[in-house]
């Protein structure tokens, strides 16, 4: 009987995949920013409205949508490549991310004709940065317990009430998608759950930055007090928000950047340990050598099923929830192998990089979905449940 491992087909990338990567490697050499390990460890973080609009000049914001919405209408691997690239050299994506990864691809697959033709072209320019309103207080990882909602008007439109928390870069962005409840209760699970684009400078919305461990305030708490939403807000048809999000979400999940956040320490520390010679942590770096080359050949897979149209929720679960505890176990690892040789020459650079790495490496098996949660989708997929 077929499982949910028979689904990881070996893939390789295309080889007009592998001469798009030095077309990439090409471009951050000239515009990519000069920034210490520290500071490139935060690519995901990394906001830089000006560098995301020079890599929307080469048509690489949007870069899966078609052409005819200002896309560059390359493939799922294409994307792949220019993503590895990017997270590997550290550079600032966080203002276009979500757009480019999931807001535009939503819109595209479910949104109207009007939708497209407004918010995709101005995704591509690198005009319009989104956000996503999915985490709610008090409904802690449960997505489908949230209780903003929306109304519908007798003068037309909606009205928006709640709340949403842990939005990134919400004080940055022009607009959310967001899941809220539009018929029903709570209790009802996911029955009842819409989407809509909300224009974060209408009337009645509130955001509030968030300070992390850190010092980084990229984490925001939105409110919406009767926020008037037209009805071309709405994306799709009302009720089918569950369905449109758990799409969304295998295009969060899949990607080389559930792989690649602690890269940019780990590539200073081979860095530090070659220049010192010998053979120290040779077995340490062997086994994340291992890890990471079995861990992009499931990403891999999981980017060979987006590109043939399927939608692979449950296997992308897999590999976020694999990939996650890579990156955590990164840090912890560097840290304890300095640990070990206090009386080592200092460098300052490699530790303010793991100290960060270190602060923020615990929301990583938080963003995306829960470890507990992704272990639920799987043990399901496995037949365990």
């Amino acid at each position: 009987m077929a499982t949910l491992l028979d689904r990881f087909e070996p893939a390789a990338l295309p080889a007009v995949a592998e001469r798009f990567r030095s077309e990439v490697r090409a471009f951050l050499a000239a515009e990519m920013p000069s920034l210490p390990a520290d500071r490139r460890a935060r690519s995901w973080m990394g906001f830089d409205a000006d560098f995301s609009r020079k890599l929307a000049a080469r048509g690489w914001v949007g870069v899966t949508l078609p052409r005819i919405h200002g896309g560059a209408e390359m493939d799922a691997f294409a994307r792949f490549v220019l993503v590895e690239e990017l997270l590997c050299a550290g550079a600032p994506v966080s203002a276009h991310w979500i757009a480019d990864r999931q807001s535009g691809p939503l819109i595209l697959k479910f949104g109207s004709d009007a939708q497209r033709a407004f918010y995709l072209p101005r995704i591509c320019r690198g005009e319009a940065f989104f956000c996503i309103g999915m985490s709610e207080p008090n409904a802690g990882s449960d997505l489908a317990g949230v209780g903003t909602r929306a109304t519908r008007r007798a003068d037309g439109g909606w009205s928006l009430s709640g709340r949403k928390i842990w939005t990134t870069n919400a004080h940055k962005c022009q607009y959310m998608i967001a899941l809220v409840r539009t018929s029903g209760k709570p209790e009802d699970r996911h029955q009842g759950l819409s989407q809509f684009i909300i224009d974060l400078s209408l009337p009645g919305v509130t955001v509030r930055p968030i300070t992390d461990l850190t010092g980084d305030a990229h984490f925001s708490e939105v409110f919406f007090d009767d926020v008037h939403l037209s009805d071309e807000a709405l994306i799709g048809q009302e009720g089918s928000g569950w369905h449109q999000v758990t799409a969304e979400l295998a295009f969060e999940r899949s990607g080389p950047e559930r792989i690649y956040s602690s890269i940019v320490l780990l590539e200073r520390w081979i860095e530090l340990l070659r220049a010192r010679g010998g053979a120290a942590h040779a077995a340490t770096v062997g086994r994340f050598a291992t890890h990471l080359v079995v861990l992009r050949g499931l990403s891999l897979s999981v980017t060979a099923l987006l590109a043939a149209g399927e939608s692979p929720v449950v296997e992308a679960a897999l590999v976020k929830d694999l990939g996650t505890t890579f990156e955590q176990d990164i840090p912890a690892a560097i840290e304890a192998a300095l640990g070990e040789d206090p009386g080592a020459p200092i460098d300052a650079e490699l530790l303010r990089a793991c100290a960060y790495i270190n602060q923020i490496c615990p929301t990583y098996s938080l963003r995306g979905g829960t470890r507990e949660v992704l272990r639920g989708m799987i043990a399901r997929g496995l037949g365990l449940r």
